[in-house]
C-alpha cells in the first residue's frame, strides 16, 4: 500500500527534495503539501530580480500545477498548519485533518523584527516572499516614495537596490561597523558600500534603530543618535531565526533549530525536517547548497537508500546589484595566521588570502571573482601552497607576475588634488613645475612653494616627483607608519584630506594597505588622523586604542589599575574629598597625590572600576583622563585671589581651559599650566602650553617637556586679556591636533614645523577663529565623560565577564 507523506512547507529545500523522491521512485508516496502562501514552490533567490523590475514571478516559478498534478500531489496552498498530533500521527489544517506515515517539516525561517516602538505600524514590512516583493513594489509606485532598509546583510542590501531600482530614495541602516560583516572583511565591506553609494543608495553603518515613528503608518525612523530619517516604507532584513513553533508544540526535540541526524530524522523516528529550520550538529543552515545537500540525502531516506548529510567546507560567491563578491573559509585574524592582500583601488578590486601554516584557509574577493573557484579548491582539499606562496595571489593563471607599484595612490591622485595645504598647491602645479624643469625638492620649493612652509608634505611632493621624473629622481628614505605601508605618517595624513578618507577600511584599500586591516602599530594613529580629521563623520574605533584608553584607566604591573578623577584647575573641596575618602575605603586603594595638583587611586580591581566611577560620578566627579592622548591636566597656582605676589587669577583661568579642552583627543598626551606671576610655582614653562601671568596680561608660551626630554617652552604670543589667551591656546591646540605625526609631544611637532610657522599660521584673526571653530565642532561631538557612559549597567557587564573569563581560566 502506497504511504501517505505530508510536507510542510513549499520553500525550495522541500520542492527540490520532492523532485529527487520521484526521480528515485514516483509511486513511493502519496504526498500532501501545505503552504501558508497561496502558491507552490518558487526560487526566492531570484526574488530581488522581480523586486527591480528584470524578472516577473512567472520566471522564478519552479514548480507549476500541472507539476503537480502530473506527480499527483494534492495542494493545501494558502492553508497554515495549526499542530501536529503525533499519538494519532495526523497533521491538522486550517481546513481539516491528514493522516501521514511519515512527515516533513520544512517551515524554513521566520524574519525577526527588532523590538523598537512602531514595528507595528502599516508599511513596515519584511522581504522573506513574494506577498512582502509585491508590497515593496507598489510602495515604490509612489513619485519621491522614500525607503529605509534596516539591515545590511544580503538579504536587505537586494532589498535596497530593488527598490532603488524601483526609483525610491533608500537608506540602509546596519548596526555593524562594515556591510556583510559575516561575508566580508572591512575593505571588502568598505568597497561594498562605496559601489552601493555610487547607485545612489545611501549607507549608514554603526546605525541603531530607536523607533519608527508614525500615525497609523510609518513616517520616519528614528535612530539612537537623534537622527530622524523620512520613510514612506522600512523594511526589516535584520535577520532570520528557524521557524520552530510547530515542533516545539509537538514536542519534537528543539534546540535552536529543528534537532536532526545524519538522515535529517527528527526526535520521533517518524517525522524529518530539512532547511532553514533544522539544526545538524549545533551548526544552523542559510545558504542554498546545503539545504539541497539534506533534500537528496532526505529523498534517500525516504527511500531506503543509505546516505547521510554532513556539513562540508561552503563558499559565498555573491551578487549584490552587480558587485561580484566571494568569500570562503575562515579569513578572521588569528595567530600563526599570515594575510596575502592585492588591491587595485582604480577598478575596485581587493582579493585577500589566510594563510595558515603552509595551507590556504580563508579568502575574501571583491571585484575580481574569476579565480574563485579555485582558490575554494585550495582551501577544500587542504592542499600546501608553500611552493606557489610568491604567486599565490594572482591566481591559476599566472605567468610572472607584475609588480605592485607602492606609489600607486600617489599616482592615482586627481591634478586638484591639495598637495601642500600651506600654500595652497596641487598636484598638477607640481607636475608643471616639474615639466618646465624642476628636478629637486628645493626647486620645487623655489617655484611652487610646496613643503616651503611648514614641511609635513615634504613626503608627498617627493613622491609626486618621483611619479613624474620616474627613474630620475630618488626619494630619500623616509620611516613608514609600520609594516603594513610605505607611507610615513606625513603622507597619510595629506593623503586621508586629499581623498576626503573617512573610514579606516577606505584608508586600508585606496591607500594600497600590505595587511587587511592595519595592525597595533597603525590603526591607532590612523583612528587619530580620521577622528581628527573628519569629526562629525568617523565615529571613534575603542578597539583601535591602546588598552589605557579602552579601560579608561591605567593599568598598573600587577594587573590592577589606577583611577583619577579630574579637579578642574587643581581645586577640590571637602565633598569631593569625603567621596575620594569613601571610594579609596570602599576598593581597598592606595592613595597618591600625584604632580598635576590631583588625587590618584591605586590598585582598583577591572571589575570594579564601573563601580568606582560611579561611585565619584555620584559625587560630581568626571574622568581625569590620566590615560588617554588628550588633556591631562591644567596645574595652576592660586593666583591673585591669594597669592600677595599674584598678577591675575591663574587659577579662573586654567579652570577656564581644563574645562574647554577637557575630552578632546589629541596626538599625544597633552598638559598645560598658568601661573600666576613670573615666580611660576606652577611650573608652566614645561609644560606643552604654559601661561605666565605678568602685569600688562598674560604670556603663553608652547613646546615645553619635562619628561624624559627636557625643554623650556618657547614664547608664542603676549595677550592682555583672559579671552585672547583661551582663544590662542584652543587655535594651538587645533592646529596641533590637525598637523602633528601620532604620537609626537607639541614640542617635537614644534621643532618639525618650526615656531615661526605656527606663530605666522596662528596671528592670521581669521585663521585663529577658524581654528576656533573646527575645535568646537570636534568637541561637539565628542566631548563627554567616558566613566559615566561606562558605569551604566549594559557597559559595566562587560569589565565583569572578562573579570569571570579571567578567574575561570586561572582556576
Amino acid at each position: 500500500m502506497t504511504q501517505k507523506l505530508v510536507v510542510i512547507g513549499a520553500g525550495m529545500a522541500s520542492g527540490r527534495m520532492l523532485e529527487h523522491l520521484f526521480e528515485a521512485d514516483p509511486q513511493a508516496y502519496e504526498v500532501t503539501l501545505f503552504n501558508a502562501e497561496p502558491r507552490g514552490n518558487y526560487n526566492r533567490i531570484m526574488l530581488s530580480p522581480v523586486l527591480s523590475g528584470e524578472k516577473s514571478y512567472a520566471e522564478i516559478v519552479t514548480h507549476d500545477a500541472d507539476w503537480y498534478a502530473r506527480h499527483g500531489v494534492t495542494c493545501r496552498f494558502g492553508e497554515s498548519v495549526v499542530r501536529i498530533d503525533r499519538d494519532r500521527k495526523v497533521v491538522v489544517g486550517q481546513n481539516g485533518e491528514v493522516p501521514y506515515d511519515r512527515l516533513v517539516i520544512g517551515t524554513g525561517s521566520a524574519p525577526f523584527i527588532i523590538p523598537v516602538p512602531g514595528r507595528e505600524l502599516d508599511g513596515v514590512i519584511t522581504y522573506r516572499d513574494l506577498d512582502d516583493t509585491e508590497a515593496m513594489i507598489e510602495a515604490a509606485g509612489t513619485p519621491g516614495a522614500k525607503a529605509v532598509v534596516i539591515g545590511g546583510g544580503l538579504l536587505g542590501l537586494e532589498a535596497a537596490a530593488g527598490l532603488r531600482l524601483r526609483g525610491m530614495e533608500v537608506t540602509v541602516l546596519h548596526l555593524m561597523g562594515h556591510l556583510m560583516e559575516r561575508q566580508l572583511d572591512e575593505s571588502a565591506g568598505y568597497l561594498l558600500k562605496s559601489d552601493l553609494e555610487r547607485r545612489g543608495i545611501t549607507v549608514r553603518t554603526r546605525a541603531s534603530t530607536k523607533a519608527i515613528l508614525g500615525e497609523g503608518r510609518v513616517e520616519a525612523v528614528l535612530l539612537d543618535d537623534g537622527t530622524v530619517l523620512e520613510a514612506d516604507l522600512v523594511v526589516m532584513a535584520v535577520g532570520i531565526r528557524p521557524e520552530t513553533r510547530l515542533a516545539n508544540d509537538a514536542h519534537l526535540e528543539v534546540n535552536r533549530g529543528i534537532a536532526v541526524d545524519a538522515q535529517l530524522r527528527s526526535s520521533d523516528p517518524s517525522i524529518f525536517a530539512l532547511g532553514e529550520c533544522v539544526e545538524f550538529n549545533g551548526t544552523l543552515f542559510g545558504l542554498v547548497a546545503p539545504l539541497y545537500d539534506q533534500a537528496r540525502v532526505l529523498a534517500k531516506t525516504l527511500t531506503g537508500e543509505a546516505d547521510a548529510f554532513t556539513v562540508r567546507e561552503l563558499s559565498t560567491k555573491l551578487k549584490v546589484t552587480g558587485c561580484d563578491l566571494f568569500s570562503a573559509g575562515d579569513f578572521a585574524e588569528g595567530e600563526g595566521r599570515e594575510d596575502i592582500v592585492f588591491r587595485d583601488p582604480a577598478r575596485g578590486v581587493y582579493k585577500r588570502l589566510v594563510i595558515e601554516g603552509d595551507r590556504l584557509v580563508g579568502a575574501v574577493m571583491y571585484g575580481d571573482t574569476a579565480d574563485s573557484n579555485w582558490f575554494f579548491g585550495l582551501i577544500k582539499e587542504a592542499t600546501p601552497v608553500e611552493e606557489m606562496r610568491e604567486t599565490l595571489i594572482f591566481g591559476p593563471a599566472f605567468q610572472g607576475g607584475a609588480a605592485v607599484d607602492p606609489m600607486a595612490a600617489v599616482a592615482a591622485l586627481p591634478a586638484d588634488a591639495e598637495i601642500c595645504g600651506c600654500n595652497g598647491v596641487c598636484k598638477g602645479q607640481i607636475v608643471a613645475a616639474i615639466e618646465a624643469g624642476a628636478t629637486s625638492l628645493a626647486e620645487i620649493k623655489a617655484t611652487t612653494k610646496a613643503s616651503a612652509s611648514c614641511g609635513t608634505c615634504t613626503g608627498l611632493v617627493e613622491q609626486v616627483m618621483s611619479v613624474t621624473l620616474g627613474d630620475g629622481f630618488k626619494i630619500p628614505a623616509a620611516q613608514n607608519i609600520c609594516g603594513c605601508t610605505d607611507l610615513s605618517h606625513e603622507d597619510v595624513r595629506r593623503l586621508i584630506k586629499a581623498r576626503a578618507l573617512k573610514s579606516q577600511p577606505a584608508v586600508w584599500q585606496e591607500l594600497g594597505w600590505k595587511t587587511p586591516n592595519g595592525c597595533h602599530t597603525c590603526r591607532p594613529a590612523i583612528n587619530f588622523y580620521l577622528l581628527a580629521d573628519w569629526p562629525l563623520d568617523y565615529q571613534d574605533d575603542p578597539q583601535s586604542r591602546f588598552v589605557n584608553e579602552r579601560n579608561h584607566a591605567n593599568i598598573q604591573k600587577d594587573g590592577t589599575y589606577s583611577v583619577m578623577p579630574r579637579m578642574w584647575g587643581g581645586m577640590t573641596d571637602a565633598a569631593e574629598l569625603r567621596a575620594i575618602a569613601d571610594a579609596a575605603d570602599k576598593y581597598g586603594a592606595a592613595v597618591k597625590v600625584t604632580g598635576g595638583q590631583r588625587i590618584d587611586l591605586l590598585g582598583i580591581r577591572k571589575e570594579d572600576l564601573p563601580a568606582i566611577w560611579n561611585d565619584l560620578n555620584q559625587a560630581g566627579m568626571v574622568s581625569g583622563h590620566a590615560y588617554s592622548k588628550g588633556l591631562r591636566t591644567v596645574k595652576t597656582c592660586v593666583g591673585s585671589d591669594w597669592c600677595r605676589f599674584g598678577t591675575q587669577d591663574s587659577t579662573g583661568l586654567g579652570i577656564k581651559l581644563e574645562k574647554k579642552l577637557w575630552g578632546s583627543w589629541t596626538p599625544h598626551k597633552v598638559k598645560l599650566a598658568v601661573s600666576g606671576c613670573p615666580r611660576n610655582c606652577a611650573e608652566a614653562t614645561c609644560k606643552d602650553v604654559g601661561i605666565i601671568c605678568v602685569d600688562s596680561g598674560y604670556q603663553v608660551g608652547v613646546g615645553g617637556a619635562a619628561g624624559m626630554d627636557l625643554k623650556e617652552t618657547e614664547r608664542l604670543v603676549d595677550v592682555k586679556s583672559e579671552e585672547e589667551a583661551i582663544e590662542w591656546t584652543t587655535a594651538f591646540i587645533q592646529l596641533y591636533r590637525e598637523n602633528a605625526k601620532y604620537l609626537d609631544r607639541p614640542y617635537k611637532w614644534v621643532a618639525k614645523v618650526g615656531l615661526d610657522w605656527v606663530r605666522q599660521t596662528l596671528s592670521d584673526p581669521a585663521e585663529r577663529t577658524a581654528l576656533n571653530e573646527r575645535f568646537e565642532i570636534s568637541q561637539s561631538v565628542y566631548r563627554k565623560d567616558p566613566w559615566a557612559d561606562h558605569a551604566r549597567p549594559e557597559k559595566a557587564a562587560s569589565f565583569r565577564l572578562v573579570a569571570d573569563l579571567t578567574q575561570e581560566a586561572a582556576e
